[in-house]
Order: structure tokens, then sequence, then C-alpha cells
């Protein structure tokens, strides 16, 4: 069984970060054609494209609807229009308490959380529905569950981003398209390494052990392939066991 995903279109949001570069590879590796988005970090993207011949490369604010809609007119242009939009682009902040977070650090969660996801699918989920197949695929993250001190902001913009694409996977499954959200936990990745990370979070993982940015990019591929037809509305942690959704 092989994860074949030659002659599809992906675009991946924030496709130069940690989990961004990984994943977009990953597409790239299993035959998709991939757009790779950014937002300010041109030099990263520009690299990316150059290691993965036939990808394209689009600068958006994924916050701006304006943004967004060019950037699906480019993509449409460039590469045709997507299969498979992976919303993996979010805003970073200082952590901090509820009685000391900054109101415009929920407004930037909230934006880059739930609003991307919105604007994400009023433009490119229509020519899905013209295709009579798609994916949306978000990166969530397993802080949704466990609501740790000092997350407030983190946690309000993942959980308003999964009761958003749970009700969109209902609306657009007839479509044949499927909306699911992975979790990472904390991720080793090529510019984070396990060294210096405290060795309590790994040991309380019941695999023992440091999840990578390769798993979440096998969680994006499956979840973007055939095999993955008749799974929709899912939120799926790939973080060892850390955190356990309930029935």
């Amino acid at each position: 069984m092989k994860i074949d995903l030659t002659g599809r279109v992906a675009l991946v949001t924030g496709a130069t970060g940690e989990l961004g570069r990984a994943i977009t590879r990953t597409l790239a590796g299993c035959g998709a054609c991939v757009g790779i988005h950014y937002h300010q970090a041109t030099d990263r993207a520009t690299a990316l494209q150059q290691e993965l011949p036939g990808s394209q490369i689009f600068q958006a604010d994924i916050t701006d609807k304006a943004g967004i809609d060019r950037m699906r007119d480019a993509v449409k242009s460039r590469l045709g229009a997507p299969d498979i939009i992976v919303t993996n682009a979010v805003i970073q902040y200082q952590w901090m308490k509820v009685l000391e977070q900054s109101p415009d650090d929920y407004r930037s969660q909230f934006e880059s959380c739930v609003l991307q996801n919105v604007l994400m699918a009023q433009a490119f989920i229509p020519d899905m529905i013209a295709k009579k197949r798609g994916r949306v695929i978000a990166i969530n993250t397993e802080c949704a569950m466990q609501n740790t001190p000092n997350q407030s902001a983190y946690v309000s913009g993942k959980r308003g981003m999964d009761g958003l694409l749970r009700v969109l996977a209902r609306e657009v499954g007839e479509h044949g398209i499927t909306v699911n959200q992975i979790a990472p936990g904390w991720m080793v990745s090529e510019t984070r390494p396990a060294a210096g990370r405290p060795d309590s979070y790994r040991d309380a993982i019941p695999l023992k052990k440091w999840g990578t940015d390769q798993d979440i990019a096998n969680a994006v591929a499956f979840l973007a392939s055939d095999l993955a037809s008749f799974i929709s509305g899912v939120y799926l942690p790939v973080c060892g066991g850390n955190v356990m959704p309930a029935i």
C-alpha cells in the first residue's frame, strides 16, 4: 500500500515553519504539486521551492481576505485549483496568564486559527465542490485538550477552530470533501532538536519518546490520500498518547 498523490495540487500555509517544511516535502514526495505559502520568510520559501521541483511559492497574510483571494487566483493560474489545503500557519506570541495576557493576543489567535480557516474555506472549497473531491487538513494542537496555565489565547483560538471545522465537515461532506484536524504534541524538528528539552515531558508520554515533524507530515499525507476517503470530522492527536480524546 502506497500513498500516491500524483496529479493532485496541494497548498500548505505556513509552509516555511517547523512543521510546514516537513509537511510540504512529504506531500511533494508523494507526488503532489505543492504550493508553498509564506508571509514574511521569503528566503526560506525560496530555498524550499528550489528543493522541490515543480513547487511554487505564494505570499499572503492568512488573516486578510483580499490577500487570500489573491493567493487563490495565483495558485489556480500557476498550479491549478488545489485538491488539498493544509492550514498550518499560526501567529506566534508570548504566553502569559489570563489576567496578564493582552487582548491583542486573543485577537491574533482568533484571526490565525479561526478566521484563517474561514477565509481559506471560502476561497478554495468552491473549486473542490466543482470537482466533487477535496481535502481540508488543519493543524490543531494537543494543548486544546490540556488547558494548561498560560495557554489561554492559543487554546481558545484552537478550540474555536475545532468547532468551525466540525461544522464545515458536515456542510461539505456531500461534495466528496473531507475536513480533518491533526493535533501535534511538542515535536522535534530539524531546528528544534530534543537536546535541551525537558525530559519530564518526554517521560510523561506513554510511548516514552519524542515525536518528530515527520510524524505530523505522515499523518497529513494519509489524510490527504484516497486511503482516508471515508474519514472526516476527526481531531487526531499525534503526540504518542499524551492526550487521548474520549468517547
